[in-house]
């Protein structure tokens, strides 16, 4: 192969950091057993290897787990903005000091390389932050109704306790994104952390519960049995308010369970981005943003571009040029010094790169590099690069989630636009021109929640993340973002000045 692969080791930092990171279950402020001493092991991809052994939560743990939450949601939506505020604070700033144990973590138990873990911990910390201050910014309004016959007043509650399930991908980020806004609101939580994954989260709760974080406000659970444990939480009529993100099929049957007790949920699921070049667009840039866009977290991430649509009289210099930097990646455990590819998650995802590329080049694309997994331990697949996708591949359709960058060409801004459209997603796109006038139009073409305008990366705790169409419904991060959890009360009163 091309790229340049790195060796594995391991060291005794690693296993110090894991004797610290909590193994049980966190409920109403205590780390507990599972029922029955059930228990899950957690792997590094990069070595296969068992990295710590923790609680697998049952039905009766998940139960436990709500009673705590709605036992504390009284009293935490009572506590003041001011002080949630400043516990969320004080989080942050714990996390900040112990940026490197976290980012170690992230990286032994999901396999990114170092500096993406490290990203990830600055990325996820600014939820704490972002949403630290919008806890005392929660506000309605007062005013006369029109009729001049009364007073209008417009408040905002916390929706109530929340169950939040997060993927694997962004452990520690997507763990902050769903709880930050939920405690700055004044409702409590359960969350369910991947089975993949679940140290970060563990490790997490340690931080909030030093910060100051009433018992029962946030409760975690960990299990292997998420279907048989979840089930029961979302059907309990004291839950009031579901967040997920994951796969788009697995955030259908979601929505389908809410719907008896009517939740309010936030569903952040798959994606299909675009990523369009046009033939004025500054090339250099429009390279640097796609490997940025493509290969952060290996290519497992849901903003990942997935389509690079390039117009036709640039493709093949698009080509060589993104080619030339995929060949100059080094592989390796994301330990490593200098290692910029880590293995994907599991077995499961280097068979489904596998598969797509093999389709992409059976109906005619042709394969510039990469294109295999590579032997040994670990579930590595080699970044790969492949040109002249034909209509129909399956490429084109599934989310790729893996460390693969599909080209194909377009003739015209018409062409660009049906073709990135073409899908039942629309998280994400990315767009590469010069033509103000024509970035303008791409806002109201392309159908997508977010939209990356000569960037290949544009998640930032201050913006609303979200997409549309069979992407999801609400959004995480920015003002919006505390509103999910939050319902709106309108009461009207006498005219005051009324005889």
């Amino acid at each position: 192969m091309s790229q340049t692969t790195v060796e594995s080791t391991t060291s005794n930092a690693e296993a110090a950091l894991l004797a610290r990171v909590p193994g049980q279950l966190f409920i109403n402020g205590e780390w507990v057993d599972a029922v029955g001493g059930r228990t899950l092991t957690v792997q590094d991809p990069a070595t296969g290897k068992v990295v710590k052994t923790i609680a697998d939560a049952s039905v009766a743990d998940g139960a436990a787990a709500l009673d705590a939450a709605v036992a504390a949601q009284e009293s935490w939506a009572a506590t003041p903005p001011r002080v949630r505020g400043e516990i969320l604070r004080r989080t942050f700033d714990l996390l900040q000091e112990r940026k490197d144990d976290f980012a170690l973590l992230m990286t032994l138990e999901m396999g990114k390389p170092l500096a993406e873990s490290l990203g990830e911990v600055a990325y996820g910390g600014e939820f704490l932050r972002w949403f630290s201050e919008e806890a005392v910014r929660i506000t309605g309004r007062y005013g006369t109704n029109p009729e001049g016959t009364g007073r209008m007043i417009v408040s905002q509650h916390p929706v109530g306790p929340c169950y939040l399930i997060t993927p694997w991908n962004f452990p520690l980020a997507m763990a902050t994104r769903k709880i930050a806004p939920a405690l700055a609101a004044g409702c409590t939580v359960v969350i369910k952390p991947a089975a993949l994954t679940p140290l970060s989260t563990l490790f997490l709760v340690a931080l909030l519960a030093e910060a100051g974080l009433p018992a029962g406000v946030v409760n975690v659970i960990t299990t292997s049995q998420t279907s048989e444990v979840s089930a029961p939480i979302i059907a309990d009529p004291r839950l009031r308010k579901l967040s997920f993100t994951g796969s788009t099929p697995v955030g259908q049957n979601l929505i389908k369970q809410s719907a008896q007790g009517v939740l309010r949920t936030s569903m952040e699921l798959g994606g299909n981005a675009p990523f369009v070049v046009f033939e004025d667009a500054d090339l250099d840039k429009a390279v640097a943003g796609a490997i940025a866009a493509k290969f952060r977290n290996i290519g497992q991430a849901c903003t990942a571009a997935n389509r690079f649509i390039v117009h036709e009289s640039i493709a093949d210099e698009f080509a060589r040029r993104v080619t030339d930097k995929v060949k100059a990646f080094t592989i390796g455990r994301g330990t490593e010094d200098g290692v910029t590819i880590g293995p994907l998650i599991d077995d499961k995802a280097v068979a489904k790169a596998a598969a797509l590329v093999q389709d992409a080049v059976g109906r005619g694309a042709t394969l510039l590099t990469g294109g295999s997994a590579i032997e040994g331990e670990g579930t590595f697949y080699e970044p790969t690069v492949i040109s002249g996708v034909k209509p129909g591949s399956d490429i084109l359709r599934e989310e790729i989630f893996g460390p693969v960058l599909s080209i194909t060409p377009f003739t015209d801004e018409d062409d660009a636009v049906r073709i990135a459209n073409d899908t039942e997603y629309g998280l994400v796109s990315y767009v590469y021109t010069r033509d103000l006038a024509r970035g303008q139009r791409m806002i109201d073409r392309l159908q997508t929640g977010m939209m990356g305008l000569n960037l290949g990366v544009i998640s930032n705790a201050a913006a609303p993340f979200g997409g549309v169409k069979q992407s999801g419904l609400g959004r995480e991060g920015g003002f919006e973002g505390i509103h999910e959890y939050l319902s709106t009360k309108y009461t009207l009163t006498p005219d005051p000045f009324a005889v």
